[in-house]
């Protein structure tokens, strides 16, 4: 299962904060961190990854467009969605020259703004530097590598075991099929059998399970195979 995506919330107005993470929450596809200032939030970044940022511009503490310029300058590179009432042309611009990734203006419809997000999610999932969690591991896929930060371990993949992981990654908690995982990452090619692929499994496993022998990671199923969380 793919894990649930994890929101940071910024903003100062408890009712509208407690009431958008309660929404996100709802259907068990984000799990959401909230704060009040711009402090606070600094700090949670500090000790946790979040998938994407939605930030108040009006913070009791820092414009909610410097909280973001500093998130850039700390290499974060998240999907980052400014809510403001302020609706002119100039703040938009200021919002998005901030570094953000989209500037949605208060009061917004949820489903708005969920679709915006979902969008900025998609798209920061196919980016070169996108990072994912799996099981323990810190995954990187345009780096071909997974990092565990509990045992300071660092896995090199290759190409073929960064599409395995990747493409299993964003099946979620479906299985897939041998001939299916064949087709998306090696294409069409004749020469290519199933045994071909759980090569690659077998030595996927040794790299990143505790145990290969027992796979609590990248798991069989019927016919083929999928994440655990």
């Amino acid at each position: 299962m793919q894990a649930n995506r994890k929101i940071l919330i910024v903003d100062d107005d408890n009712a509208l904060r407690q009431s958008l993470a309660e929404q996100l929450e709802r259907d068990g596809e984000f799990d959401v961190v909230e704060c009040e200032t711009a402090t606070t939030a600094l700090a949670a970044v500090r000790r946790e990854r979040f998938d994407a940022m939605l930030l108040d511009v009006g913070l009791p503490d820092m414009d909610g467009r410097d909280l973001c310029r500093q998130f850039r300058r700390d290499s974060i590179n998240v999907p980052i969605v400014m809510l403001t009432a302020a609706d002119s042309d100039g703040d938009t611009v200021q919002g998005l020259e901030a570094g953000a990734n989209d500037y949605v203006t208060k009061p917004f419809r949820l489903n708005v703004l969920l679709a915006r997000l979902r969008a900025h999610l998609r798209q920061s999932e196919h980016r070169d530097d996108a990072v994912f969690s799996i099981g323990p591991y810190t995954f990187q896929p345009g780096a071909k590598l997974m990092t565990d930060p509990a045992r300071r371990k660092k896995v090199r993949l290759t190409e073929k075991e960064t599409a395995i992981l990747r493409y299993l990654y964003h099946a979620g908690d479906r299985a897939i099929g041998r001939s299916t995982l064949l087709g998306e990452v090696w294409g069409y090619n004749a020469g290519v059998t199933t045994h071909t692929l759980e090569t690659h499994v077998y030595r996927l496993r040794q790299k990143i399970e505790r145990d290969p022998a027992n796979a609590e990671i990248l798991v069989t199923e019927p016919g083929g195979y999928r994440l655990n969380p």
